[in-house]
């Protein structure tokens, strides 16, 4: 075999399977802009829409997309199953590389353009509308317009540049989200009765944070290996050093720009940024300077955070930010092939745009055909949303939405550990030797206390004998007093704490706190809870050393609550009040 074949199948493949793992980051950056309650349903979206797509795009979407040179869409042989004469792709794309590993390369652009619209109608989308949306997205939307522009069709021919899919993919899968996310209408809470956005933050920005690195990682597939071909290393590096030098400006001027507009560096603003900015130099990577993709990241990270505050502004509720991304910044990215293309950056860059003497040509060019995908994109998801809207529907209960859509569409939790799990043995039983002793415990209690509990009267099984009084301390206070506190604690003789932390505010009703520029409605702070209970040691005692480590004269130093404990049960031993305290404090 030759090894120029060897070497392009190799890294054709390698950039695939990059973009591939670029699932993972969009399932993390969602996941995490999202809430708990709906994890497992963002995560299992973004698994069945690779798969969908995957199928869409094996049964016919490759034929549609590059079977023939028709203006329009592809006519000939679309049907790639069933042993056909693959033979006619021999010379698709580029000859060094076997037909199958063309295809995958081209199947995880499809598929992420799929992936796009999940995170756009996020928290309120029935999962099957879901489904068989992104199916016929795959299956005909994407391959036409990808035929208009990578398969020989009206829009290649007039000369249009999109190198590695900010108009095929990023815009087209922007205005999926758009009509997806106008029709579905926004979250239950997301809009005051003032019309005021507010902001619904994610439970978990670390996810999120991960999330945008691997597709940070997985861009470095998908913009160099668009060359199809490793035979020119300069080109490949050139766009290597192009799509990061994009990503690390927009990541700059993302986060200067929220801090001087909302006020602080908003992280999930920057998270935002970055991506913007490795959309905006997606259509033009292989055509522009180093220079130039600085600019273009620069601009695209200032752009996405006004985009996402114009999106709230419009009620257009997008929990991840998908349009002002692969929308805004995918057709601002398409524009830039026009403006700053530049002859000979690279092999693959053969006409200069406005800024470097190209005059309008290519930018007119270019604005034909975002006006062209936007209109056919938009008009063609909207038709497929309207048409699941009037039979499926599409949205699910009001009851479904606010429970979260985790238990309504899967009957799952991503995170079970907060809930008691009543299936679980006590330590070590087996399920039988536990049925065993959950029925000697109920065979134990009196009649009288079980016709009481059928009442619900409650029921004291054993007199407590008279003893010494116990009191139950609270203290309520910031977390960063904890390890003082505790010291102080074990000093006077109390060694038996219960820890929780807990979120709440009292007259200083918390800080003012913001999300992606919209207020965040819930101003809890995050405090640490201690509890005691305490019989021999004064009351007074405590609640001095109490206050002693926790005043600073401040507001917000915290709270002493003290209560009257009737009694203790120790459940080993049975052992009642200060007996049952003896080894706790």
């Amino acid at each position: 075999m030759d090894v120029t074949m060897i070497i392009d199948t190799f890294w054709v493949l390698l950039a695939a399977i990059l973009v591939f793992f670029m699932n993972l980051g969009f399932a993390a950056v969602e996941a995490g802009f999202a809430r708990a309650k709906n994890t497992v349903n963002i995560l299992s979206k973004n698994f069945i829409v690779f798969a969908v797509s995957s199928l869409g795009f094996l049964l016919l979407g490759w034929g549609l997309m590059f079977g023939g040179d028709n203006p329009f869409v592809g006519t000939s042989h679309l049907f790639i199953l069933g042993g056909g004469d693959l033979s006619f792709y021999d010379s698709t794309l580029t000859s060094n590389v076997p037909f199958w590993g063309k295809f995958f390369f081209q199947l995880v652009f499809c598929g992420t353009a799929a992936t796009i619209v999940s995170g756009a109608v996020a928290e309120r989308i029935k999962y099957v509308a879901f489904i068989i949306f992104s199916f016929v997205l795959t299956l005909i939307i994407y391959p036409i317009v990808g035929h208009w522009v990578w398969g020989g069709g009206w829009l290649s021919d007039m000369g249009f540049m999109d190198f590695a899919g900010d108009a095929v993919v990023h815009s087209l899968g922007g205005w999926g989200a758009l009509s997806g996310a106008l029709i579905l209408g926004p979250r239950i809470g997301k809009y005051g009765k003032d019309g005021k956005a507010k902001a619904i933050p994610g439970h978990s920005m670390s996810l999120a944070v991960i999330g945008l690195f691997v597709l940070w990682l997985g861009w470095f597939g998908f913009n160099p290996g668009s060359t199809m071909s490793f035979q020119n290393p300069a080109d490949v590096v050139s766009i290597l050093m192009t799509t990061n030098t994009a990503a690390i400006a927009a990541v700059l001027t993302s986060t200067i720009t929220s801090w001087i507009y909302l006020g602080k560096p908003d992280l999930g603003m920057t998270i935002n940024g970055c991506l913007a900015g490795l959309v905006g130099i997606t259509g033009s990577c292989a055509y522009v300077s180093v220079l130039s993709s600085l600019i273009i990241g620069a601009i695209a990270g200032v752009l996405v955070v006004f985009l996402v505050v114009f999106f709230d502004k419009i009620k257009i509720d997008d929990p991840v930010g998908a349009t002002s991304v692969h929308l805004g910044c995918g057709t601002f990215g398409t524009l830039c092939v026009g403006l700053f293309a530049q002859e000979g950056v690279t092999s693959l860059s053969t006409r200069n745009g406005l800024f470097f003497g190209g005059g309008f040509g290519l930018l007119g060019t270019q604005i034909v055909g975002i006006l062209a995908i936007g209109v056919f994109g938009f008009v063609t998801t909207a038709l497929v949303w309207l048409a699941l809207k009037k039979t499926i529907g599409i949205r699910v209960s009001t009851e479904e939405e606010i429970a979260g859509l985790d238990i309504g569409e899967h009957g799952n939790m991503a995170y079970p550990d907060f809930a008691p799990i009543s299936a679980a043995p006590l330590s070590g039983l087996s399920a039988g030797a536990e049925e065993e002793r959950v029925a000697a415990a109920v065979a134990s209690v009196p009649k009288e206390a079980a016709e009481a509990s059928e009442q619900k009267v409650p029921v004291i099984h054993k007199e407590r004998t008279a003893g010494p009084k116990m009191t139950k301390v609270t203290i309520v206070t910031n977390q960063s007093r904890f390890s003082e506190l505790e010291s102080t604690l074990a000093r006077i003789g109390v060694t038996g704490l219960t820890i929780s932390n807990v979120f709440g505010y009292g007259m200083q009703k918390g800080h003012e706190t913001y999300f992606r520029g919209a207020p965040v409605e819930s101003r809890l702070l995050p405090k640490v809870k201690i509890d005691v209970v305490i019989c021999k040691i004064p009351t007074e005692t405590v609640v001095n050393a109490v206050q002693k480590v926790l005043c600073t004269g401040n507001v917000g130093d915290g709270k002493i609550f003290v209560y009257d404990v009737e009694d203790v049960v120790k459940v080993r031993t049975n052992e009642h009040g200060y007996d049952a305290l003896q080894d706790e404090e």
